[in-house]
């Protein structure tokens, strides 16, 4: 079955809420990239309008800013530290934004989307 955007089937106070018609292509929801930390794999996905997303599903290596010297290097990815989205991403090594990732140049905070973005920017922390 696939993943839909379209709107709840009950309301906020609980109540049942019918639906009157079936799910529209315009409505499909995209596969969730989960960026993980292994060897660089992209994949390109066509989007409304004949426009094209990079959606990048695994990556070794992030391109971290040192807000001190104000230069960006790219830096091999160690390991996922933290994850805000779920503790269970963490665990699984999967980087989205806000992940604080440990790197060669040190403890850094995700700034960009992988899954969005097909690259993944980082700030060094400390």
């Amino acid at each position: 079955m696939a993943k839909s955007q379209l709107r709840a089937t009950t309301s906020p106070q609980g109540g049942k809420i019918t639906a009157s018609r079936k799910k529209r292509k315009y409505e499909l929801a995209g596969i969730s990239a989960l960026t993980k930390l292994a060897k660089e794999k992209v994949l390109k996905v066509r989007t409304r309008g004949g426009a094209e997303k990079v959606k990048l599903l695994a990556q070794d290596v992030a391109n971290v800013y040192d807000p001190k010297s104000k230069k960006s290097t790219k830096s091999v990815i160690k390991s996922v530290v933290g994850n805000p989205a779920s503790r269970h991403f963490a665990r699984r090594n999967i980087i989205t934004k806000g992940a604080e990732i440990e790197t060669e140049a040190g403890k850094a905070k995700v700034t960009s989307r992988p899954g969005q973005h097909g690259t993944i920017n980082a700030v060094l922390i400390k």
